[in-house]
């Protein structure tokens, strides 16, 4: 291969169904910290954060790499599409350091009321986003994953 020259990502027939069963699966995990936070088990929600933080991570590496390198490529030219592309791409860096500031707060060895409190708004505001970001990834922006 020419030096200088991006390696080429093929394009995955299961690759879309395997990030949507990384959604299905976070969308899980994420429901059971809620679920420890309502029944006051507090001392389960740092580690179950940072198992959702590195699932996230996980998930998130995959897609950069395996689907919007092959996407961006694939639809160079273009325009609408790229940008839509890079938009969506923005804004997951941006929620993924949300949830990471969000896992670094939590890593407390016990919560105080106040800091109950705060968990829920801030688990709302985290879930909030994160659901709406995976409903628009599998509706918007998987379906531009087609073969080359």
């Amino acid at each position: 291969m020419p030096a200088g020259r991006p390696r080429q990502i093929k394009y995955d027939p299961s690759l879309v169904a395997s990030l949507e069963k990384d959604h299905r699966e976070l969308v899980a995990l994420f429901k059971e910290i809620g679920q420890c936070a309502k029944l006051d088990e507090y001392g389960d929600v740092p580690a179950l954060l940072l198992s959702f933080k590195t699932r996230l991570e996980a998930h998130l590496i995959a897609e950069n790499v395996r689907f919007y390198n092959y996407v961006e490529n694939t639809l160079q030219d273009d325009a609408e599409n790229a940008m839509l592309i890079r938009s969506f791409r923005r804004e997951m860096n941006s929620i993924a350091r949300g949830v990471v500031d969000f896992v670094k707060k939590y890593q407390v060895a016990s919560f105080d009321a106040r800091s109950r409190a705060e968990f829920m708004d801030d688990y709302s505001t985290v879930g909030g986003l994160l659901t709406q970001r995976i409903e628009r990834e599998e509706n918007s922006l998987y379906p531009l994953y087609q073969p080359h």
